[in-house]
């Protein structure tokens, strides 16, 4: 059972590591045995989470990078062989979601930037990364969508269209890609982060799901170290839905 979770001498990078899902993520992997990319905007935030993981005895190293920027990836790929010399594990977590009244006020400045964080840069970034993987012997690529793909709200328009077109590029790569590298989503329902720090409150009061509460990052903790893991073989392609069972 303990091959389950055992994940010795595996490299997992993590984008939008440093806080939330991202940063749960990562000291799930670390306590099960990986070495853990921490990437993010932010160096510092990198640092402090590389910091959490070393202090629980897990290996880990910061390698900033804005996933928006496409021409900066391939940076982030070559600092990760750098420190590693391999890439077996990415999960593209990093994410935005600005708000604004209606359509008609979201700038074109402010749709390129959601699209980019969102879209653009997991696409870029895992077609770099496959290219690596197929050559090391395969891989697992993990993207982390959101409820709002398929339940999209007028507040997040433009985000909502970016996470339903990661939905379909995940299936897209799972077959570009395969069979030795497997490619699945894990589309979140709201979760306890700083992302939902404007609203979360109120949603916990009322939340209209099955568990009736907002999850803790921890929660999808298990869902990432199962699609990650030789459990999962013959998963790929597949949206996994985590959400505390809204209907």
């Amino acid at each position: 059972m303990s091959s389950y979770t055992d994940f010795t001498g595996k490299v997992v990078v993590i984008t939008g590591g440093s806080r939330g899902l991202g940063q749960a993520m990562g000291l799930g992997f670390a306590e099960c045995g990986a070495s853990v990319v921490v990437s993010s905007r932010d160096a510092s935030h990198c640092r402090e989470a590389v910091a959490a993981i070393a202090a629980q005895g897990g290996r880990a190293a910061a390698v900033p990078c804005h996933v928006g920027r496409w021409q900066g990836l391939e940076g982030l790929v070559d600092g990760v062989l750098a420190v590693f010399g391999r890439i077996d594990v990415l999960i593209n977590n990093a994410g935005t979601a600005p708000t604004a009244p209606a359509s008609l006020a979201v700038s074109e400045e402010l749709f390129d930037k959601i699209v980019a964080v969102n879209f653009k840069g997991p696409f870029r970034l895992s077609a770099l990364v496959a290219e690596r993987m197929r050559a090391d012997g395969g891989g697992v690529i993990i993207n982390i969508s959101s409820l709002a793909a398929i339940k999209p709200d007028p507040a997040y328009p433009v985000y909502a269209a970016a996470k339903a077109a990661l939905n379909a590029l995940t299936r897209s790569h799972a077959m570009e890609f395969g069979p030795s590298i497997r490619v699945n989503a894990i589309m979140a329902g709201p979760f306890w982060t700083d992302m939902s720090q404007s609203w979360r409150d109120q949603y916990e009061r009322n939340a209209p799901s099955a568990v009736r509460r907002m999850g803790r990052p921890e929660e999808v903790v298990s869902t990432a170290l199962y699609l990650a893991s030789p459990r999962s073989t013959y998963t790929t392609g597949a949206i996994v839905q985590v959400d505390g069972g809204i209907l």
